[in-house]
């Protein structure tokens, strides 16, 4: 297990035309931070230059060729390419989005050859990231493919965990999305990571509806009662946890939420949208089920005030702290599950 404060800590910039930078390097303003971490930025020492002469932040840094040379204690940057791109703050450009997937690419491959330990992503535009070699609709797919698992966009704040059984798809394409599999699944990778990743013994987890009113026993559509029930059954019956479908529209303005270790909704919206109002600016979006530990903030790239300075690091914060946390849990999950003598002593001492 890694010392406190040995965790190399990676960060890939996200749009440069954002607020990615500007929330990353204001997160290390706070000398204190380097107790928990050592940064590492996959970008450029030109371009971190110039945004921190652009935003009047005054931080140092150390540049590195290689993610393996990098000093603790220090603000790292890789230097990821040479030349110096166009940054127009606040503007989606093609430039923007390439020079986020070089940062991404070079951050992913540090993560898969332990050069870092864990991975914390800027954010990006879906749109100007699209290229010939690059054709995923955000992050979530990509670390799903390098990094091999059945991932799981999990949103997270405190004992507030929101996952997605579908995420970035079309409304009218949900209905038909969800099966018993993907329920199967979702449900697995999420019961997997709250015992390894959050320290839960026996996960407790609540299935949203995807009709309203989960379908009002089929009068308002018959998914719920002919998928998502019977999914449900079936895993109650091998003895996990998990309950529902929940109507949604109710759901967390009754706080029913707070009875559950985590909450499943159906589709992008129905999850994010209380989970934001709730949370907004201490929410981390957390990949589970991969090999590796990747966060990122709950925010995107927030282009109105990008280059204006305004931009609050308070998310992606949480987001660093986030990565640490869950990377400590998995290592003592797996020391506990390799020891069963040091497991059973933790019982009795709880």
């Amino acid at each position: 297990m890694k010392e406190k404060g040995k965790i190399k800590l990676g960060i890939s910039i996200g749009d440069l035309n954002g607020i990615g930078c500007e929330v990353a390097l204001k997160t290390f303003l706070d000398p204190r931070m380097m107790d928990f971490c050592t940064p590492v930025i996959f970008a450029s020492n030109k371009i971190i230059s110039q945004q921190k002469n652009e935003l009047g932040l005054n931080v140092g840094f150390n540049g590195v060729r290689d993610a393996s040379q990098v000093i603790e204690g220090k603000i790292n940057i890789v230097n990821v390419w040479k030349e110096v791109p166009k940054i127009e703050f606040g503007k989606a450009t093609e430039e923007g989005g390439k020079y986020a997937i070089k940062s991404l690419r070079a951050a992913v491959q540090a993560l898969k050859t332990d050069k870092i330990d864990v991975l914390v992503t800027a954010p990006i535009n879906k749109n100007n990231i699209q290229a010939e070699d690059f054709k995923f609709p955000g992050h979530t797919d990509f670390l799903a493919q390098e990094l091999h698992g059945e991932s799981l966009m999990f949103m997270v704040a405190d004992s507030l965990r929101v996952g997605l059984l579908t995420d970035h798809i079309a409304v009218k394409d949900v209905a038909e999305a969800i099966t018993p599999k993907l329920i199967r699944d979702k449900v697995a990778t999420m019961v997997n990571s709250l015992k390894m990743d959050f320290g839960i013994r026996k996960p407790k987890i609540a299935l949203l509806g995807i009709n309203p009113h989960s379908g009002d026993n089929g009068t308002i559509g018959e998914e719920d009662d002919k998928i998502l029930k019977p999914a449900v059954q079936e895993l109650f019956n091998k003895g996990i946890l998990v309950y529902g479908p929940y109507s949604a529209d109710s759901f967390f303005g009754s706080n029913t939420h707070e009875n559950f270790d985590a909450v499943l909704a159906a589709y992008h919206d129905q999850g994010l949208i209380p989970f934001k109002t709730l949370s907004f600016g201490k929410g981390v979006n957390y990949t589970a089920g991969l090999s590796k530990v990747r966060t990122s903030p709950d925010h995107g790239t927030a282009y109105e005030i990008a280059g204006k300075g305004e931009a609050d690091e308070s998310s992606f914060k949480e987001a660093v702290f986030a990565a640490i946390q869950v990377l400590r849990n998995r290592e003592e999950y797996i020391k506990l599950n390799k020891n069963p003598l040091q497991k059973q002593k933790t019982k009795k001492a709880s």
